[in-house]
């Protein structure tokens, strides 16, 4: 860049952000109550500011200005000027480099120190005081980008939601102990387009790769001081950042786009776990980083009766104001920067439910998700909310609009408490397997709107799952107090690691029955990465800090016998989900429909081959399950599946119904290598077993 000017000319208050155009950069920044907002340039270190600017113009409370002739990897900051009255909301300290909302890259991180704070951090006032000292150079820098990848021969897979299988990962535990990558891209974007991790995806079966979160985040100064690292990434420090840590060579910057690139031709989506319901900067006594300084009345809820507090409906101190219309339009920015700029397919919302929350509680209807069902680029994308948070009315299950998929932890509770023998779950597990009708048929939306999971990155791996009754957290430093207490979760006669082989035997059946009763079930089944080969965290069910061997895959697993075993087994079980439509219905079944000789497309029975009663379903001792389903093939044949489940202690011989021309065993949890055998009207299930069967008959007039 030449020699700087002594002033900005005035610029566009549109887009937002920093914006090269190859002869000069525009700079443009939202703040509603700020009375001068600063552009302030470092050098290239990032360790000397070399030029501020008061942003000359103000369109629509979004402050702007353009720097004639700077170039792309140029370090920028803010700083703005304005009321510092915290009772009334806000906290203007122009002493607080602050970083841009939309920056698209990072110089540097957050050195945590006191100066990062507004107020003194000891002071008897609290955040009421002023802290005078420059935080700049605690802070990381934004840097001016151009992007310019070439997407133009890339093909989304845009599966449909039907045939979708989620593999939820962490892109750096996915990788970290991956021998056959060179040292420096293990737990990297680089890692993920391996092909090792490809092929053992595309083997597997599944069809989108869903990712922790990967925008830019913080690691907590408190984590920090007990030696522990932010590993799960759920406190974002920029929306449009990639963060840092997660390239092998930050230089480039394409490592991730590669990725996206290859696991689309090999026809794996890639879905992002994105936090919008919070920040980092914490509660109203947090540090001052970016949108707390900018305009903390706008991007923030507060107490409508003490605007100097926070609202705290997501547990980590502060909550976005989905409400206003900018604070939208940088989520709705940053999701459509992320789909266009990176190729992403789609997103899963961290506690959605606050995205819809308003001054009257959640609203299906909230702006926010109107915005983004109406959109032409997002609203195209696979959406999907956790729908619940921890303020009022904080559970919404089954209420969210359509277009969103929801994690259905019905689905997890219910499946658990199943196979760890509890009484009186036949009905409720009955409504999970059908797709959850009873909580997503409503306006027009299908069973793929339930997201149905045995496990996920939160609490136990399905190995831990029937290996431990307690949690096992004294690693995280909280004297084994934090983490779920109630996992519904059976050890099976061992805590933890046994050489007992009648325990280990059980754990690996149930493990197997309850992963056939996902991809039996209708909705769209959700898989944690290792769990397909057993990965343990050692009990631990709040691996959060855990940035080390707890929670990275053990790839050598997957060579053990009993790792390989049941990989082949998850693999057949999502191959079947595939080959047979009945199993993944398009539609909600509730037996109403016949595809021929009086069938319904949905029957329910028990182990007498006798149709569940009213009474027969509130039997609390009741452990035997069959569920047919049946379809009528192109050929004019009719086509059933049977799920038979015994969740007892002892075998129980079912009674299948209906004569067939054939009838074929799919899938038998007992017996992990069985397949393709005949079977007659009658077939034994072992304990803690699941079966798939499969039969055709001939229809008659």
């Amino acid at each position: 860049m030449s020699l700087l000017p002594d002033r900005l000319e005035g610029g566009r208050p549109y887009p937002l952000g920093a914006t090269s155009d190859g002869l000069g950069v525009n700079f443009a920044i939202f703040s509603a109550h700020a009375e001068m907002i600063e552009l302030c340039l470092f050098d290239p270190s990032g360790r000397r500011e070399i030029a501020r600017f008061p942003l000359p113009e103000c369109t629509d409370e979004v402050w702007h200005g353009y720097l004639p002739d700077a170039r792309p990897g140029l370090l920028y900051g803010y700083r703005a000027h304005g009321p510092y009255r915290p009772e009334e909301g806000h906290r203007f300290n122009p002493n607080k480099l602050l970083l841009d909302p939309y920056a698209r890259r990072l110089h540097g991180g957050v050195k945590w120190t006191d100066a990062l704070h507004a107020y003194p951090l000891r002071s008897k006032r609290a955040d009421l005081g002023f802290d005078k000292r420059d935080s700049a150079p605690a802070m990381p820098k934004g840097v001016v980008t151009h992007d310019c990848f070439d997407w133009s021969q890339d093909r989304r897979p845009n599966t449909p939601w039907s045939e979708t299988v989620i593999y939820e990962a962490h892109t750096k535990g996915m990788t970290k102990l991956l021998e056959e990558l060179p040292p420096q891209e293990r737990g990297t974007f680089a890692g993920l387009a391996h092909p090792k991790i490809i092929d053992h995806l595309k083997r597997l079966g599944v069809t989108a790769l869903e990712l922790l979160p990967i925008q830019a985040f913080t690691q907590d100064r408190f984590l920090q001081e007990k030696g522990l690292r932010n590993y799960w990434g759920y406190n974002t420090l920029n929306f449009f950042t990639p963060e840092p840590s997660y390239f092998a060579d930050e230089a480039t910057q394409d490592e991730l786009r590669v990725a996206v690139r290859r696991l689309h031709a090999a026809g794996i989506e890639v879905i992002l776990d994105v936090v919008y319901n919070h920040s980092c900067e914490g509660s109203e006594l947090g540090p001052t980083l970016c949108w707390r300084g900018l305009d903390n009345a706008t991007y923030y809820r507060l107490l409508p009766d003490n605007k100097r507090y926070c609202l705290n409906d997501t547990g980590t101190g502060n909550t976005f104001n989905l409400g206003h219309a900018r604070v939208i339009q940088m989520v709705a920015d940053s999701l459509r920067y992320w789909a266009t700029s990176y190729g992403i397919d789609g997103f899963r919302f961290d506690l959605g439910l606050t995205l819809g929350r308003t001054d009257h509680g959640f609203d299906p209807n909230a702006g926010f998700f109107d915005v983004l069902r109406q959109d032409p680029v997002l609203g195209r994308l696979k959406l999907i909310a956790e729908p619940w948070d921890v303020g009022m009315g904080g559970y919404q299950l089954g209420n969210f609009p359509p277009s969103f998929a929801e994690w259905n932890d019905k689905f997890r509770d219910t499946t658990r408490r199943y196979w760890r023998g509890d009484p009186g779950q036949r009905a409720d597990l009955a409504a999970r397997l059908s797709g959850s009708g009873d909580l997503f048929d409503r306006r027009a939306r299908r069973p793929w709107a339930s997201v149905n999971f045995l496990t996920s990155h939160d609490g136990y791996t399905l190995a831990d799952l029937v290996s431990y009754e307690e949690r096992h957290n004294e690693a995280n430093g909280e004297d084994n107090r934090d983490g779920h207490d109630n996992n519904l979760s059976r050890n099976w006669g061992a805590e933890g690691p046994t050489d007992d082989a009648g325990v280990k035997d059980t754990r690996a059946r149930v493990q197997r029955s309850m992963l056939t009763t996902l991809l039996a079930s209708l909705g769209t089944p959700m898989l944690v990465a290792g769990d397909e080969f057993g990965r343990t965290q050692g009990g631990n069910n709040n691996a959060y800090c855990q940035d080390n061997e707890i929670s990275w895959l053990d790839w050598s697993l997957l060579e053990s016998e009993e790792g390989a075993a049941l990989n082949a087994f998850t693999s057949r079980l999502i191959a079947l989900r595939k080959e047979y439509p009945v199993l993944r219905s398009r539609v909600f079944l509730y037996g109403q429909d016949s595809p021929g000789q009086g069938i319904n497309d949905v029957e329910w029975w028990d182990e007498n081959g006798q149709q569940i009663s009213p009474d027969d379903w509130q039997n609390p001792e009741g452990r035997a399950l069959s569920m047919r389903r049946a379809v009528q093939m192109e050929d004019g044949r009719m086509e059933a599946i049977n799920l038979l489940l015994n969740a007892s202690d002892d075998p129980i011989r079912f009674t299948l119904t209906t004569a067939v021309a054939e009838r074929t065993l799919l899938i038998d949890s007992a017996r992990p290598e069985a397949a393709d055998e005949e079977i007659d009207g009658e077939v034994e299930v072992a304990p803690h077993s699941a079966m798939l069967i499969r039969s055709v008959s001939e229809l008659t007039e």
